[in-house]
């Protein structure tokens, strides 16, 4: 029976953590690329943010007085938006706490609008709960940053495309997928015409009720398109129409490991029933 890795990581009070840091030693990073994740407020001043750097995947920095009025922070510390940061960090038990010492925008794409904002927001949550820190992942970066090109540029039909194209590939570059070109119990290779189901603790499934479900020909296309140069732009092309029945399986593999919806989930479907 396939299952992938679990990589859930649970929440920690953020400022008794930081607090209880004992310092081994201090190094600097220079010009990384990253987005904010998420922030927390630290002190009457300060923001504690989760940050995705390309270079060393995700990590968690103080921005000290970034919530002062004069604080050139207030305005680029920002999810969303590609930055270039400078920071200095420390190695302890308790993993790597950085301090941000400059910060500048780094061009990248513009800020998500309506309906792809809050596909912006569920990606970052997405990342906060899927991606253990201090792994990088350069892929996963590079596939979040063209997603969010996407996004910026009013996606309309394409925003479940994006959306599902991204999570197969964090799914794969997290070794939670199987290999999609063939039925995982039974390693026999998928029939082009017959139709196979994405299916928690089982993987790739051979079905014959009225579950959603794609084509053996459309999931040999995917497996193609996560190993290719370009895997975001070659899997939105590989779905096409079938993002909407890849939904619900993608779906149900992230509440597996999650251990439940996301609160940005939730949300979204509150909007829509409004």
């Amino acid at each position: 029976m396939w299952s992938g890795p679990q990589r859930v990581t649970s929440n920690m009070h953020k400022q008794t953590a930081i607090q209880g840091q004992s310092a081994r030693k201090t190094k600097r990073a220079s010009q990384h690329q990253a987005y904010v994740l998420h922030q927390y407020p630290y002190s009457e001043s300060s923001l504690i943010l989760e940050l995705l750097t390309r270079e060393k995947g995700r990590i968690v920095a103080i921005a000290k007085g970034a919530k002062k009025p004069t604080s050139n922070f207030r305005s680029l510390l920002l999810p969303l938006q590609l930055l270039r940061l400078e920071y200095t960090y420390t190695e302890s038990e308790l993993g790597e706490i950085g301090s941000i010492r400059g910060a500048e925008r780094a061009g990248g794409p513009a800020t998500p609008k309506d309906e792809a904002l809050l596909a912006g927001m569920y990606l970052n949550e997405l990342l906060m709960r899927m991606l253990v820190r201090g792994e990088p992942h350069a892929a996963i970066f590079d596939s979040y940053h063209t997603t969010l090109h996407v996004l910026s540029h009013a996606p309309g039909a394409a925003l479940e495309a994006v959306l599902r194209s991204f999570e197969l590939i964090l799914l794969r570059q997290l070794g939670m997928l199987p290999d999609l070109s063939r039925q995982t119990l039974g390693h026999d290779n998928v029939a082009p015409d017959q139709r196979y189901a994405l299916i928690p603790e089982i993987g790739l499934h051979h079905v014959r009720d009225g579950r959603r479900s794609l084509l053996g020909q459309q999931w040999m296309d995917i497996q193609h398109a996560l190993q290719s140069e370009q895997p975001l732009p070659e899997c939105m092309r590989a779905l096409g129409m079938n993002a909407v029945d890849l939904k619900p399986q993608l779906r149900a593999a992230f509440a597996h490991y999650l251990g439940g919806e996301l609160q940005t989930q939730r949300l979204m479907r509150g909007l829509r029933s409004l």
